[in-house]
């Protein structure tokens, strides 16, 4: 359906990440391999000439002015030995997996001037299913994200750690020097111009704001199902989500969240007796704010896909040339992942605002105050609410934009710097409690569904597995653990309710 809307590419992201989890191993093809040979003899005659080329015959950042150590493997380890600096929690194993492909993608575009025998060997570690525990804290983004790629650089040469799997199948962290001789890699000595176009790359960044997208692609999902089951249970007016009423407006993600919507309350023709012409706007406009999410997505899923199949290396070969820029700057992701930042958050304040709603007896269609049977004597889901709200307000401690956080560093060097894998840590952060506000609103659902008696059929899919797996609250409970498991349960089904990526969508996420 978002294709026949007009949105192809607010699952072209989603297309890309599903493709490189299942992807096994990669190939170099004979034309990529003679543009690389190419760049990689360019920069070689330059050097021969004795023309000046960053990190290569001179120092790295504002110590460019000083000659480089005459020793090139020196120069690269010395590199990344500085830059091993990254603190906190490790991006996942999936996310590094992508950020490790990335990489490769970019140095195969044949503008890096690294020989193919980097790019093979490089590849067959990821082929073979080595990957580096790499800490999310550290990097400013401005260079690349240059502090998590040299701790990745650093574990192909066998230092620091790596994943690996438990007996039990779970991830744990293992030392790389490990990991790499259990899987017959050997330990890569960088040189000077090898180790600078590893780490000059978003793709830390880059791999982590693409989950993100892909996250909240399913988060804006849930909460049209949600709203529309709803509306349905509620007898809230139909027009609201009228075809019509989206198609005169223009919006494309507006029609997309409406139809959603529409979805989940098919069968409501006309408003229930005793319910507004026009409800509050957490439900009247649910097309409009998702809508809007939608076309965020959309917009900067363009400016994601471009990324991933662009150069972000310093300096660059090109047509003969060796440039000195900044294709290393990740404004652009940076940019998305503040934005995306404010998507999470006026989706859980929807969320957080239905939930208030059928709470209300003014509101939720004459049930008791926060859905207990016994008010007074119990408390039902008060709890439940007061969490929510406190998550919405986390959220917006989160997403305070990263870019306008920026400091400048590295000797005034880097005095512009967009803290791009800053802004999509905070995302990654927010659309967790963001997801436990949609779990909360479902238990509300579900609850409401429990008092008024009308027991889902086993045709309703994600409505019937909440009614069998959350039990009537009767009695007070505790409802932690069963906030997380809603969550879980309501992100699964927005997974598997988006189309998944067909052959011929990947080829056009992949350009």
């Amino acid at each position: 359906m978002a294709e026949e809307l007009g949105l192809p590419f607010v699952d072209g992201v989603s297309a890309l990440v599903e493709y490189v989890q299942r992807q096994v191993s990669l190939e170099l093809y004979p034309e990529e391999e003679a543009r690389m040979q190419a760049s990689a003899r360019v920069l070689s005659e330059r050097q021969a000439a004795g023309e000046r080329i960053y990190g290569v015959t001179h120092g790295f950042g504002p110590l460019v002015v000083f000659e480089a150590h005459a020793s090139g493997r020196e120069q690269g380890m010395n590199l990344l030995a500085h830059l091993g600096t990254s603190q906190g929690e490790p991006l996942s194993p999936e996310v590094t997996r992508l950020l490790f492909w990335l990489r490769l993608e970019g140095l195969r575009r044949g503008h890096s001037a690294v020989e193919p025998g980097l790019w093979r060997q490089l590849a067959e570690a990821w082929s073979r299913g080595f990957i580096p525990v790499v800490c999310r804290e550290g990097t400013v983004s401005a260079s690349g994200d240059l502090q998590p790629l040299a701790q990745a650089a650093l574990a192909l040469a066998g230092v620091g750690e790596a994943w690996g799997r438990s007996e039990a199948g779970a991830w744990e962290r293992v030392p790389a020097s490990r990991m790499l001789e259990a899987l017959g890699l050997e330990r890569r000595r960088w040189g000077a111009r090898d180790a600078l176009a590893f780490v000059n790359g978003t793709t830390a960044s880059l791999a982590a704001t693409c989950f993100n997208h892909r996250a909240l692609l399913r988060m804006a999902r849930a909460l049209a199902a949600l709203t529309g089951r709803m509306a349905r249970m509620l007898g809230a007016n139909p027009q609201a989500y009228h075809p019509g009423l989206s198609t005169v407006r223009g919006q494309e993600g507006q029609q997309l969240a409406a139809a959603w919507i529409r979805e989940e309350c098919a069968g409501l023709r006309e408003r229930a007796e005793g319910r507004p012409l026009q409800e509050p706007y957490s439900l009247r406009c649910a097309p409009q704010v998702i809508g809007a999410v939608l076309e965020e997505l959309r917009l900067h899923g363009h400016v994601l896909m471009a990324e991933t199949q662009g150069c972000t290396d310093n300096p660059v070969v090109v047509d003969g040339e060796v440039l000195h820029g900044g294709n290393f700057h990740a404004m652009p992701i940076g940019l998305a992942s503040d934005m995306y930042g404010l998507c999470v958050q006026q989706l859980a304040f929807l969320a957080e605002r239905q939930l208030a709603l059928l709470l209300t007896p003014e509101t939720n269609g004459g049930m008791p105050p926060m859905l207990t049977p016994h008010p007074g004597a119990y408390s039902g889901l008060a709890g439940v609410q007061v969490s929510a709200t406190s998550f919405v307000s986390r959220i917006r401690q989160l997403v305070y934009p990263a870019s306008l956080t920026a400091l400048p560093t590295n000797l005034h060097n880097q005095d512009h710097v967009p803290m791009a894998l800053n802004g999509a840590n905070a995302v990654h952060d927010a659309l967790e409690f963001g997801g436990w506000v949609l779990g909360s609103l479902a238990l509300a659902l579900n609850q409401w569904t429990h008092l008024s008696g009308r027991r889902p059929s086993s045709e309703e899919g994600l409505w019937a597995e909440l009614f069998e797996r959350f039990p009537p609250l009767t009695l007070d409970r505790p409802f932690a653990l069963e906030v997380r498991e809603a969550a879980g349960l309501v992100e699964r089904w927005a997974s598997e309710a988006l189309v998944p990526a067909e052959p011929r969508e990947l080829r056009r996420a992949l350009g």
